[in-house]
């Protein structure tokens, strides 16, 4: 256990390199850290998002009703977003080169458990368990691009790196669905489970921890891009009373951002966890249609999250303004899908492609306010914190429209989800003023 602490706590600084090397090697870093961590996020969602690409198909054969699918999403939910907000805390104070691959290995083998049973109970668990290490996946990605990418070019580098979701998220619909199709369902829980493991190797070959722990200096100095009013971020490692009463329960913009996660949530995961299900039975989809509408809806927002992040940045950091701006389109788009008449799947495919490019920015755009409004030490606990509450709203919706799909039919899935997306965009209207405050300034004023 000892040995364990030793390889997880954060990496050492070394001695500085000369000044030459240190113009080579920066940027050669600075790519290592993005490439890997959007590799590894990626791959995280292909051992996260496979069941409700199966869940149809794993229930007929299993027997198992909506609403016990709708339990399985549900407290994989909630115990993603505690995973998220825990392991963040944890990753805060832990070396990502390490830290992440031990998340991704752990997943696989839930992965590979669950789809050797066909116990409900042991699936639960299974599926619960996969949530809570799951968590170890954003925080240490936060904490790399924290610390090698500059306040500046955090908006736009952020977005770049979130289209992780998108691809993990695409492709899990492909893999899951032809894996079914041509091996059964319990296909699309090993082949993930073998990516998984690949990429863990992978990582610990490419990932590193600070620019220090390889002899360089703080981002900061080499970008001469230092936080507003000159004020430099903190580089020793915070304590852990620090991380969660300093710079999140005190933090009133982090509660507000969180709140309004919460139903961007509900409305991101109604159409990656029912919508599948929904088309095939609503729509007349196929099998692999459903799955293909979930690499729509993932690959839609690409373009969308580059674009938004660096709007945002060109707006001062108004991420919440950028976010309530894309919510309204999607209100649209849910009550436009809600009277599409079947017979029409490629209407419906497009309006989910509407859906996946605008919910997306505000997905990414809320994590990013998690480093904005706290520390690059404290980005794990921040974004955790933020993205526990989207994970109990996703929990709320795993259930409830599962719930509500089986009794009342899914007209009333969509008024739900219309009302929740309406919520959101009420929070977000909130937020519309606040830019990130001085990095390293403790409990943080908003500033406007």
């Amino acid at each position: 256990m000892n040995r364990l602490r030793t390889l997880l706590r954060p990496a050492a600084h070394i001695a500085r390199l000369p000044e030459e090397q240190i113009g080579k090697l920066y940027p050669k870093f600075r790519w290592r850290i993005l490439e890997s961590t959007f590799i590894g996020y990626a791959t995280f969602y292909v051992v996260r998002n496979n069941l409700p690409v199966v869940s149809k198909e794993m229930g007929q054969a299993l027997s198992y009703s909506k609403s016990q699918i709708g339990d399985l999403l549900a407290v994989t939910a909630i115990a993603y977003g505690i995973g998220k907000f825990l392991m963040g805390t944890w990753s805060d104070r832990s070396n990502p080169r390490y830290f992440m691959p031990a998340g991704l290995l752990l997943t696989a083998m839930c992965n590979f458990l669950f789809g050797a049973t066909s116990s409900y109970p042991t699936h639960l668990a299974l599926w619960t368990l996969n949530g809570l290490v799951q968590g170890m996946g954003w925080g240490p990605c936060g904490r790399s691009l924290g610390h090698w990418y500059s306040v500046r070019e955090r908006g736009t580098v952020f977005a770049f790196w979130n289209i992780a979701h998108n691809v993990g998220g695409g492709l899990t619909g492909l893999i899951a669905a032809y894996s079914t199709a041509w091996m059964g369902w319990r296909s699309a829980f090993y082949v993930p489970g073998v990516l998984a493991v690949l990429c863990a190797c992978y990582l610990m070959v490419r990932l590193r921890d600070t620019p220090q722990s390889v002899g360089l200096p703080p981002v900061e100095e080499y970008r001469h891009d230092y936080p507003p009013e000159g004020k430099r971020d903190r580089e020793e490692e915070l304590g852990t009373r620090e991380l969660l009463v300093t710079y999140v329960l005190k933090n009133r913009a982090l509660w507000l951002f969180a709140a309004a996660n919460f139903f961007v949530y509900i409305a991101r995961y109604s159409m990656l966890d029912w919508g599948p299900t929904y088309l095939k039975e609503v729509k007349r989809a196929s099998l692999q249609d459903g799955g293909f509408s979930t690499a729509i809806f993932e690959f839609a927002g690409i373009f969308s999250t580059i674009l938004m992040g660096w709007l945002s940045d060109k707006s001062g950091g108004r991420r919440g303004m950028i976010s309530m701006l894309c919510m309204v389109p999607v209100f649209l788009a849910f009550g436009a899908i809600l009277y599409t008449p079947p017979g029409m799947l490629w209407l419906d495919l497009t309006l989910f492609g509407v859906v996946g490019f605008f919910i997306y920015p505000p997905v990414m755009l809320l994590g990013v306010t998690g480093l904005d409004f706290s520390s690059k030490k404290a980005v794990g606990a921040a974004a955790g914190f933020i993205g526990l509450f989207g994970y109990l709203g996703r929990t709320v919706q795993g259930k409830a429209l599962g719930t509500m799909a089986e009794r009342y039919g899914w007209n009333s899935v969509f008024y739900a989800i219309l009302i929740s997306t309406a919520l959101a965009i009420v929070l977000l209207s909130f937020t519309w003023k606040l830019k990130p405050h001085p990095a390293g300034n403790p409990a943080p004023e908003t500033r406007r």
